[in-house]
């Protein structure tokens, strides 16, 4: 049986990591965060881990956060995937 709420594969809260793609560009670690802020309580923000790609011209940022709702993930990854300095949301 499955719900139409789109929860069925999650139960919230729940700790929900996002990988997170972009040029390595001064700021860029700081920008993400900003967005993150609008979605997430600092409170439930568990992880925020850098890494350099082998060339250094892309970071990826794996930010782990307590997700409390469906809502909250679909925002949150609408307004990553919207902004024009990010490349890749996973």
């Amino acid at each position: 049986m499955t719900s139409d709420s789109g929860d069925e594969l999650l139960e919230f809260p729940c700790e929900f990591p996002l990988k997170i793609m972009g040029r390595a560009l001064p700021g860029f670690d700081t920008h993400v965060r900003t967005i993150v802020d609008r979605h997430v309580p600092p409170q439930d923000q568990l992880a925020f881990v850098p890494r350099a790609s082998q060339q250094g011209r892309y970071i990826s940022l794996t930010v782990t956060i307590r997700a409390s709702s469906r809502a909250q993930l679909d925002d949150l990854y609408r307004a990553l995937s919207a902004d024009e300095r990010i490349l890749v949301v996973l």
